[in-house]
């Protein structure tokens, strides 16, 4: 009974219809649904003319021009903190790419992947300048705002657990309200990641009333996601964050990226698609690292432009920079 039970199910699940990959999906569909926040300056935010823009949106932009060669076949859904990786799950969403922590828990029981780290962060704190506190350290006693249903929750207990101080959590269910609240007077501190804490600065009523206080807390490395056991979507999104550091590795940018088309630099030669098949092996097309720098830029354009000196928020790159300048963005070889 056992050998002919084990036998119908080898027989049903050979003649169950195979789910088609993400990759053949967006092909056909002619677009990529992207999943983002509901509005976080820097990162993914429309603006008033209901365009978005962003980092995170630059990074789906630059999977559209990996696929397409054009940037803009792409779908924003906005999702919440509660909703995200649920979105992704159901196949809402083709990538998350929406400020998202990679961590154990989320990358083997979700049945999602996170494709890499595009962006270091860790979770700080922000304070209004009149309390006076200019380290974490003097929070004891303090009212915290943090969001339900995020890693920060958890982080917080443990900074203050492991200090010795205490504390009053108020634990808020989005962003928004937390802002509204603090704001308001209602907590002392607001934590969260350090590059929302500067671009949530922004949507206070008076923001050179508020510092955001030197400690870090946590390790925050920010990735997009695709679903697990979909590999063909995970190289191709992988690799085009790869390539994106790549490109600033090599200093080919926007500008110049049509004259590095005639370098003589091998690596350059084939991380373009000149020479070489890792276009074929992604099974895309030659060019698509081109497309994607030609497009979009690279990393490092892609970081000042929505978070650097150039921004509003003007985040100092740190450990996002280059392996090379003492950061730890860093691209396996394109070979």
């Amino acid at each position: 009974m056992k050998h002919a039970l084990i036998t119908a199910l080898l027989l049903a699940s050979a003649t169950m219809p195979a789910r088609a990959d993400t990759f053949d999906i967006v092909k056909q569909r002619g677009s990529i649904l992207c999943g983002v926040s509901q509005g976080v300056a820097g990162f993914s935010s429309p603006d008033d003319q209901g365009k978005w823009g962003g980092f995170d949106i630059d990074f789906c932009r630059a999977v559209s021009a990996a696929v397409f060669g054009d940037p803009d076949k792409v779908s924003y859904v906005p999702l919440s903190t509660k909703e995200r990786f649920t979105a992704l799950q159901a196949g809402t969403v083709d990538i998350l790419s929406r400020q998202s922590t990679w961590t154990l828990s989320r990358d083997t029981g979700m049945g999602i992947h996170f494709v890499g780290a595009a962006y270091y962060d860790g979770q700080g704190f922000m304070v209004r300048k009149e309390l006076g506190v200019d380290s974490a350290l003097k929070l004891s006693g303090a009212t915290v705002c943090a969001e339900q249903g995020t890693t920060t929750e958890q982080n917080v207990a443990d900074y203050f657990t492991a200090n010795k101080m205490k504390y009053e959590a108020v634990v808020i269910d989005s962003a928004d309200s937390i802002i509204k609240a603090f704001d308001s007077g209602r907590c002392d501190a607001y934590t969260t990641d350090a590059s929302a804490l500067y671009a949530q600065r922004l949507k206070l009523t008076d923001p050179a009333a508020f510092t955001v206080l030197p400690e870090i807390i946590s390790k925050e490395p920010l990735g997009p996601a695709v679903r697990k056991g979909d590999d063909k979507w995970f190289d191709i999104v992988r690799w085009t964050l790869f390539s994106l550091i790549e490109a600033e590795e090599e200093g080919v940018t926007q500008a110049n990226v049509e004259a590095s088309l005639k370098s003589q630099n091998p690596t350059i030669r084939r991380f373009l698609g000149v020479d070489g098949d890792n276009g074929q092996q992604l099974g895309l097309d030659p060019a698509f690292a081109y497309s994607i720098v030609a497009k979009v830029g690279n990393y490092g354009e892609m970081f000042e432009r929505n978070l650097g000196q150039s921004s509003q928020l003007k985040i100092a790159r740190g450990i996002n920079a280059l392996w090379n300048a003492g950061g730890l963005m860093y691209a396996p070889p394109a070979r």
